[in-house]
């Protein structure tokens, strides 16, 4: 069992900053992929960033150059900082993690066991 707790979100405007944090408990978090997915009102949960086990990152387009995933294994961290934020970005987001997941699987909400309880995220234009 590994428990997920997310802290981080809030107000802002567009173009500001926020960073996400998310708090791992239970297993040996390292051996554990990451990811962030986000889910904005009336909207599909879609996929933001993953960061495997051995710090590989990816993210979808729309992010690419603002958002950065890191992880933390000695404090059992995962972290998404966001800059450059835009209206399109307000959401609430979810941390998750999954036990070593096939890179052609990190993008899918169905390979991660584990989730937070979600942060909201609104960016005001």
């Amino acid at each position: 069992q590994v428990r997920l707790v997310e802290s981080g979100g809030g107000l802002v405007q567009a173009g500001g900053s926020l960073r996400l944090s998310c708090a791992a408990s239970g297993r040996t978090f390292s051996n554990y992929d990451a990811a962030w997915f986000r889910q904005a009102p009336g909207k599909e949960r879609e996929f933001v960033a993953a960061i495997t086990w051995g710090a590989g990152g990816t993210y979808i387009d729309s992010v690419k150059g603002r958002f950065t995933i890191s992880r933390d294994n000695a404090k059992n961290t995962v972290s998404l900082q966001m800059n450059s934020l835009k209206p399109e970005d307000t959401a609430v987001y979810y941390c998750s993690a999954g036990f070593r997941v096939p890179n052609v699987q990190l993008r899918q909400r169905n390979a991660y066991s584990y989730w937070g309880q979600g942060t909201l995220v609104t960016v005001s234009s």
